[in-house]
């Protein structure tokens, strides 16, 4: 039976500096939460937790009901674990189909074909291909990463990191740089992945939270003040004051 991720109680101190505090949290399939706090709440920690980039100083973290906490990162990305940066770490001299084929390859762990053509192999054609339809980017396909506008730069990151094929999916700040022009297509993105990937958003933008997310949790000094719908976050006295400002009614 597939759960999803699970976490208990889980806490991360730096010395005598605590950033994350017994936190318990769900993401199961298909889930929508978005992770939102002022900075320094240790959201990014938290996700480094969960990626294993960084070791818990307690707590569990379970996924589809095994303990994950002894493996590292590499381990819970083939897992099915994976997570976007925010700042985008593509090669950028390549396009956009040569960056989505090294994805591909990387998961298939085929890193010493390279030197054979990458692009005869037909079934990991038609997957880029997919790929690209999928986030409207097929004219787009043979145009160097470099030339794109920085908002086209983070769906190829996205695609990239869906071509790891995911079950859970972080989102570390995909708005991040992005112009408020462009910020639709992360939101237009995000509403076209698959419906059993389990999605974790950690952003600041809250129009883009309000409009993707179905469930939020709200981080405050390591410790998780509201978790609840939109509406109910946005209703919550506390995070209107801490956060939002008023902004959302």
């Amino acid at each position: 039976m597939q759960t999803g991720l699970e976490v208990r109680g889980l806490s991360k101190n730096f010395g005598g500096l605590v950033v994350s505090e017994d936190i318990s949290f769900d993401l199961p399939s298909g889930a929508r939460k978005a992770l939102i706090g002022p900075n320094g709440a240790g959201k990014s920690t938290f996700a480094n937790l969960v990626t294993g980039i960084l070791r818990p100083s307690s707590g569990t973290i379970r996924f589809d009901g095994s303990d994950i906490g002894h493996l590292d990162e590499a381990a819970r990305v083939r897992l099915g674990i994976a997570k976007t940066f925010q700042v985008t770490t593509l090669f950028r001299r390549l396009t956009v189909r040569e960056n989505l084929r090294l994805g591909i390859i990387e998961r298939e762990r085929r890193g010493f074909g390279l030197f054979r053509r990458a692009d005869r192999d037909a079934a990991q054609e038609a997957e880029i291909d997919g790929l690209l339809s999928d986030f409207e980017m097929t004219d787009l396909a043979d145009v160097p990463v470099e030339n794109l506008a920085y908002g086209q730069q983070r769906l190829v990151e996205l695609a990239l990191t869906l071509s790891l094929k995911p079950r859970v999916l972080l989102l570390d700040e995909p708005a991040a740089g992005v112009p408020s022009s462009e910020v639709h297509l992360i939101s237009d993105a995000i509403a076209r992945l698959p419906e059993d990937l389990a999605v974790l958003i950690i952003e600041h933008d809250m129009d883009l939270v309000f409009r993707v997310a179905t469930s939020i949790v709200v981080l405050v000094q390591g410790r998780i003040l509201v978790e609840g719908t939109p509406a109910e976050v946005a209703a919550d006295a506390r995070v209107r004051e801490l956060y939002l400002g008023g902004g959302h009614g």
